[in-house]
């Protein structure tokens, strides 16, 4: 049984070398890393990639975790190592990247290229800012939450940034071209004294600087065209993140006379399932979908 190193090469299985990997990230931790290593290796399939191999000790880990807490220590330990492992930590470079990613041979910058020119002024200053060892002060289900939804990635979904290049970037969307509030800010995040809402950590500094977490809205009219343009008023809102609280009090209840039609209304409650089908299809970023009615 072999393994496939980051950098392609294949190499043997060697369980001296997953537990002192496991025994290196164990510092200051109650763990028995020789018992988690063989089970590691009892789950392993030939051919996986050392990062595969990471992410299933880290689970592993994360199961024992009713055991002793000290297992979800390393299991985040384990997906910070692994993270840091498959991206770069020039921060210079990760924006030339992302600002010049690719798809189909198409421009899809993943950052704005406009502010490009800041971050490559100001990246010594930047850089040494930048703290790595802060991502292990993050727990193991709050390091999945970031790898699932908010740490950019490209389209074949790699991740390509670190948290401490998520929250760099945050406070670069935010207070450029300020260098000082930029590194005030980005002290503050990393150090998790303070966090932004799920819209600032997705779209800061991208393409689509969508920041705003909850918009209200009212039906435009009771009729097919008032309904069906705040319908695409909520969808648009989804898409870049943001969360609805819709009134539709205006609209006529079941069994309603309408006109147009000389029929009767079926009510709200058909209605409320398009708006709520709408929801889970234009999600917010692939992550959320949130539509609350206000007043029915």
């Amino acid at each position: 049984m072999y393994v496939v190193k980051r950098d392609g090469r294949k190499e043997p299985v060697s369980f001296s070398k997953i537990e002192g990997r496991l025994k290196h990230l164990c510092s200051g931790l109650q763990i028995d890393q020789s018992t988690l290593a063989q089970k590691v290796i009892t789950n392993m399939k030939t051919a996986m990639k050392t990062s595969e191999v990471d992410e299933l000790a880290a689970t592993m880990a994360a199961s024992r975790g009713v055991y002793h807490p000290d297992y979800l220590k390393l299991a985040a330990r384990i997906e910070v190592s692994n993270i840091h492992g498959n991206t770069t930590d020039k921060l210079l470079d990760l924006w030339r990247i992302m600002a010049n990613h690719m798809h189909l041979n198409r421009p899809c910058p993943l950052i704005d290229p406009a502010i490009l020119p800041f971050v490559e002024k100001h990246a010594d200053a930047l850089q040494q800012a930048l703290d790595f060892e802060r991502d292990f002060d993050i727990s193991y289900f709050g390091l999945k939450t970031l790898q699932r939804a908010y740490l950019v990635k490209n389209h074949e979904k790699e991740i390509l940034e670190r948290p401490a290049m998520m929250w760099m970037r945050v406070a670069i969307g935010l207070h450029y071209p300020d260098l000082d509030k930029t590194l005030e800010t980005y002290d503050i995040l990393s150090r998790l004294e303070a966090t932004h809402a799920t819209p600032t950590l997705f779209n800061a500094a991208t393409t689509r600087p969508q920041l705003s977490s909850c918009f209200l809205l009212s039906m435009k009219d009771d009729s097919i065209d008032g309904i069906f343009d705040t319908l695409k008023q909520c969808a648009m809102i989804s898409k870049f993140a943001g969360g609805i609280g819709l009134a539709c009090s205006n609209v006529r209840s079941k069994g309603s006379y309408i006109k147009g039609t000389n029929g009767t209304s079926n009510g709200i409650a058909p209605m409320l399932r398009v708006f709520n089908n709408c929801a889970r299809y234009v999600d917010q970023g692939g992550t959320f979908h949130y539509i609350a009615p206000l007043t029915t």
